[in-house]
């Protein structure tokens, strides 16, 4: 697959870069982001391996992007899609802390998810965040993600424990 580069108002989404590794490591050490992602990265090396699992597309199942200020090129977060498999997938973000409330999330997540039902022939994408996230709930929305229902602890979280989660879906038919 080619490298992906999109752009949306205010920001670029583009392939993830070595040397992003020391403001992903300021993003993941992050307590809100730890809690519910627990991504296990302390360090620059372990930052620095993050962001190689994430540019590796070689099997075709996620397409994972830094989310950047289009201005200057400030790391702002991150957006993928993942679990790629016949015409469905599921997507997942994370907004750094200084670039929380400005829309930075909802407005990656609209243009990876435009994205994803033009070049990867998807049919269904699904969100799913914990129901004691509300600014996820607000990002699923914003970015045109109906909501579907509750999953009763389905997921084990980065701060250990099983969490309801509220499941969104876009299909490539919604307007």
């Amino acid at each position: 697959m080619e490298p992906v580069q999109i752009t949306a108002p205010g920001l670029v989404l583009r392939p993830w870069r070595a040397a992003d590794a020391p403001a992903v490591l300021a993003a993941l050490v992050d307590p809100d982001i730890v809690r519910w992602n627990g991504q296990g990265v302390t360090d620059l090396a372990t930052a620095a391996a993050w962001i190689t699992r994430r540019a590796d597309r070689s099997d075709d199942s996620h397409v994972s992007v830094a989310v950047t200020d289009a201005a200057d090129g400030t790391l702002l977060g991150a957006v993928s899609v993942h679990q790629i498999r016949h015409g469905n997938a599921a997507v997942g973000y994370w907004t750094a802390g200084p670039a929380r409330g400005r829309g930075v999330a909802s407005g990656a997540l609209r243009a990876l998810t435009d994205w994803a039902f033009t070049h990867l022939d998807l049919h269904r994408i699904e969100l799913c965040h914990a129901v004691d996230n509300p600014a996820s709930c607000r990002v699923a929305t914003r970015a045109g993600y109906r909501w579907e229902g509750t999953l009763r602890e389905s997921h084990r979280y980065g701060d250990g424990h099983r969490h309801d989660e509220h499941l969104h879906a876009r299909l490539a038919t919604d307007t």
